[in-house]
């Protein structure tokens, strides 16, 4: 009878609580973003922000230069790269 009130606060800290944590840390991520930043998308696209408005991002995409346009949201990470390539 008390084994359904004790899964209920592990379900949360097992699984709930971590999926909050890392779309806290997304939102953060989003909001730091700014022109000259390389990004990937979702989709995997890899480029660097030339300007942001309000939901819209326009990145550069290499080898080309074209220029993008991908919803905000659509951002999955800000990439670095080593400067230091042999």
């Amino acid at each position: 009878m008390l084994l359904p009130l004790l899964l209920i606060p592990v379900l949360y800290l097992v699984m709930i609580r971590p999926q909050q944590k890392r779309q806290k840390q997304w939102q953060e991520m989003l909001a730091s973003i700014k022109a000259g930043d390389r990004v990937t998308t979702a989709g995997g696209i890899r480029g660097i922000i030339l300007s942001i408005k309000d939901d819209v991002i326009i990145i550069r995409v290499a080898p080309d230069n074209l220029k993008l346009e991908v919803a905000k949201n659509s951002i999955a990470s800000v990439t670095t790269e080593d400067t230091g390539k042999p």
